[in-house]
């Protein structure tokens, strides 16, 4: 399940033939705000309009009447409601939203199941190689010049340029070609903003979309300012990373009406 944080919702949602139905119904305001839940968890959870507790186990009705804090009983009458309005549909005893496309980009979720997938599988590959490089320094002088190069480090407010083990100068020179600013790939803090993401297993075709994303963004706006690389390749760089889809996707969600399967 990936970090989501959007679905699509139209304006005009509550013009809904079925939605006005519903509205005509005892308890009509919960069985509303159950549907939004739904919606909303669905998204959050990512795995093709499912409503899934885990990877493997599907949410049941007492498990949607704790999460949601309404009552079992309403619970059950709203998803009643919801498989007859042709809403949701159960497979295996596994409930789904119906046109699950229509309330979110499923290519978009799919690329970022994938990305994410990919950077996990960097990550494991780049912890290996490190525990074996340790491994191995126990037998050699290496630990010897990793601890002068880390004491260099400190004594230092820049780092030298010479590494190839991270794209200092890639990630750095890419981010002046598009904001026309002129910040150096030596700067100590900089560098281990760099290192941090890599090592999470990001790529620099990441750092490159981070970059493109905000700057569309941000550019010409009082946030320009915040086109930097403390910003940029900070603690939000991931979310920075996957908003791409959601901004890309913006013309297409002003006119899908995420309701119209229920027409």
């Amino acid at each position: 399940m990936a970090d989501i944080k959007w679905i699509k919702i139209t304006v005009d949602m509550f013009d809904n033939e079925k939605i006005k139905l519903i509205e005509a119904m005892p308890d009509a305001d919960s069985i509303l705000i159950i549907w939004v839940k739904l919606l909303t968890y669905a998204g959050k959870v990512n795995a093709s309009g499912y409503i899934m507790l885990t990877e493997k186990i599907p949410m049941n009705e007492e498990h949607l009447a704790t999460i949601f804090n309404r009552p079992l009983n309403t619970i059950r009458y709203a998803l009643q409601v919801f498989e007859d309005f042709g809403m949701i549909e159960r497979e295996g005893g596994v409930l789904r939203i119906r046109n699950w496309d229509i309330h979110q980009n499923v290519e978009g979720m799919d690329r970022i199941r994938k990305l994410n997938r990919e950077r996990q599988e960097r990550y494991r590959n780049r912890k290996k190689l490190l525990e074996d490089s340790n491994v191995t320094s126990r037998y050699s002088n290496g630990a010897d010049i990793d601890k002068n190069k880390k004491k260099n480090k400190k004594e230092s407010n820049t780092l030298s340029s010479d590494s190839t083990a991270y794209p200092y100068k890639e990630v750095v020179q890419y981010l002046n070609d598009q904001t026309g600013k002129q910040y150096k790939h030596t700067t100590r803090k900089t560098q281990n903003l760099v290192e941090a993401r890599i090592n999470e297993g990001f790529s620099l075709d990441d750092f490159k979309t981070v970059i493109d994303t905000k700057s569309k963004e941000w550019q010409g706006s009082d946030m320009e300012k915040y086109l930097r690389p403390e910003t940029l390749f900070g603690t939000k760089f991931e979310s920075y990373l996957n908003q791409g889809d959601a901004i890309n996707s913006d013309a297409k969600t002003e006119s899908v009406d995420p309701l119209s399967d229920m027409r």
